[in-house]
């Protein structure tokens, strides 16, 4: 199955385009986004799942005014987590990349400012049936500086569309209101679907 999808960002103005494809217990997706805060950017990023929608690649470009930016991130269950990062030109922004060791244990990415990447952990839990809440680590990648850190993070199942996410790392906490593919309508504070509409 393969979706388009567009976000509008809530509170400052951005907005991303994705092209999904979900198959049995994998997620592909090929989407920009724009943004103007903290500084004017455009980032293309590609994303590749293996089974249980477990990470294998989250590939980054991102430039503004003078600059540019690329991160390549993957994982393996040989080899774990690799990061390649490269820049060019001046912005005031922290260097890419970051220290795998201290995500080592995680099998998602978590793209920042991005509602996509919630998709993968809510799939492969099934969290859209219930149960209990599940914390998680995740390899989070900060926009647009490109750089990785490790990010602490609870989903807890509230009803057949909605998650409560806890984001330990940052103190915030909202109820994501997704579809019946897992894929997210609305992020409080951060994002929300304007296509397709929410059903």
């Amino acid at each position: 199955m393969e979706r388009l999808l567009v976000w509008r960002g809530l509170g400052e103005w951005r907005a991303e385009l994705a092209r999904v494809r979900l198959e049995d217990d994998r997620l592909s997706a090929q989407g920009t986004q724009i943004g103007v805060e903290p500084i004017a950017y455009k980032l293309d990023y590609t994303l590749e799942t293996g089974p249980r929608f477990v990470t294998r690649s989250l590939v980054l470009s991102g430039r503004g005014e003078g600059w540019i930016r690329t991160l390549a991130l993957r994982r393996s269950e040989e080899d774990g987590w690799q990061i390649d990062a490269e820049h060019e030109g001046s912005a005031p922004l922290e260097p890419p990349g970051g220290e795998v060791a201290d995500f080592a244990e995680a099998l998602d990415c978590d793209l920042g400012l991005c509602p996509l990447t919630n998709t993968m952990p809510v799939l492969r839990e099934g969290l859209l049936a219930g149960g209990e809440a599940r914390d998680f680590v995740m390899a989070w990648v900060k926009v647009p500086d490109l750089s990785v850190h490790r990010s602490e993070q609870r989903y807890e199942p509230i009803d057949e569309r909605t998650v409560r996410y806890v984001g330990k790392h940052r103190d915030f906490v909202g109820e994501l209101q997704l579809d019946a593919d897992g894929l997210v309508v609305r992020y409080p504070e951060l994002a929300e679907r304007l296509y397709p509409p929410a059903p």
